[in-house]
């Protein structure tokens, strides 16, 4: 296998040269990123045969799973991605003793004052879902302080989060950001979902290199290693790299698809080491994963990135890090595709 090949093979497993349905999609790749549910859309539309029209199907929820980022993934794996540290504080109102939050100098909630509001937010959801801007006037006509609602409504999630992470309630799988009650399921044991997760990876992930697995899932090279002694994994060795897979049984080979126009965080460029990627040249790293931790949309040609795109109002404004005719005419093709109500496509240069 050499790595055009290995470039190939990573296209097809992640369903981009032959598409599948949402649910297998999401689950043989671990969900999708969704911090902008838009992005999560697009990567399903490029990848599933019933994505075209953008509506949500059933059966998906939104949390923070991998990585302790916001996920869009199949309700049957909530038992997989919210684990509840091992079950131990699954669907637990009981915030005595250590946690991420609580031991920050800013954190104003007392482990009572959180359990209380914990159950006013609850309480609240059985009746349907809220935003969070609902909450929030919610826990304050029950006495929130400025301090206990900046802890309870933390940017990165805080006591909101809490009960995310263990089993209470998710995000709905709606650009706004509003909440709902998680139905009962059952949590797997850690190394049994790390495993799975893994399994998962290398089978849509791969052909991919321990540096790779470390890097989506923030592991060490022990947990990957680890991983790899107890799964059915091919190996190869390419330029001085070792890759791990998993067949799944699809007929190799195929052609590379002329233009693809990736989401925003797509698994094809947040599934391997950024540094080293198949398909970004380095020169333009900065111009896809910027230094705001944004992971822009990006344009391939011929499986190579050569620049950006943004789509708004039937306008697309394509960002060019490399400028010819071919690939403005190969942009504008594939564009109009894309998208059919498309009045305007305009070339920027970076």
């Amino acid at each position: 296998m050499n790595i055009e090949e290995i470039r190939l093979s990573r296209l097809k497993n992640q369903y981009l040269t032959a598409k599948t349905d949402i649910k297998t999609a999401v689950r043989g790749l671990c969900g999708f990123q969704a911090q902008f549910l838009s992005n999560a859309l697009h990567a399903m539309r490029l990848r599933c045969f019933d994505a075209q029209n953008n509506e949500i199907p059933a059966g998906l929820c939104k949390n923070w799973t991998i990585r302790g980022t916001v996920h869009v993934f199949s309700e049957e794996d909530l038992g997989l991605f919210i684990r509840a540290q091992n079950g131990r504080f699954y669907r637990s109102l009981d915030f005595h003793g250590y946690t991420f939050w609580n031991q920050r100098d800013v954190w104003s909630l007392t482990p009572e004052r959180q359990r209380y509001f914990s159950e006013v937010i609850l309480d609240a959801l059985q009746s349907g879902a809220m935003t969070r801007e609902s909450l929030k006037d919610l826990c304050r006509a029950h006495g929130m302080d400025e301090g206990e609602e900046r802890s309870m409504f933390d940017q990165w999630g805080g006591g909101i989060r809490e009960l995310c992470e263990r089993g209470f309630m998710h995000y709905t799988v709606t650009e706004e950001k509003t909440f709902c009650l998680t139905l009962p399921y059952t949590p797997m044991e850690e190394d049994a979902a790390q495993l799975e997760l893994a399994r998962r990876y290398f089978t849509h992930y791969g052909p991919a290199t321990v540096h790779d697995c470390q890097y989506f899932f923030h592991a060490t090279a022990k947990q990957v290693r680890h991983w790899l002694a107890k799964l059915p994994v091919n190996e190869v060795v390419c330029d001085g790299k070792t890759y791990f897979w998993i067949d799944r049984g699809q007929v190799t080979g195929g052609d590379m698809p002329k233009c693809l126009f990736l989401a925003g965080f797509d698994a094809l460029m947040l599934g391997y080491e950024k540094k080293e990627s198949l398909f970004l040249p380095p020169e333009y790293l900065r111009g896809i994963f910027n230094l705001a931790g944004i992971v822009m949309p990006a344009v391939l040609i011929d499986g190579r990135v050569v620049g950006r795109w943004k789509y708004k109002n039937r306008k697309c404004a394509v960002t060019l890090f490399e400028d010819t005719a071919d690939i403005r005419k190969t942009v504008s093709e594939s564009a109009q595709q894309m998208w059919n109500e498309l009045q305007k496509i305009e070339f920027l240069t970076k």
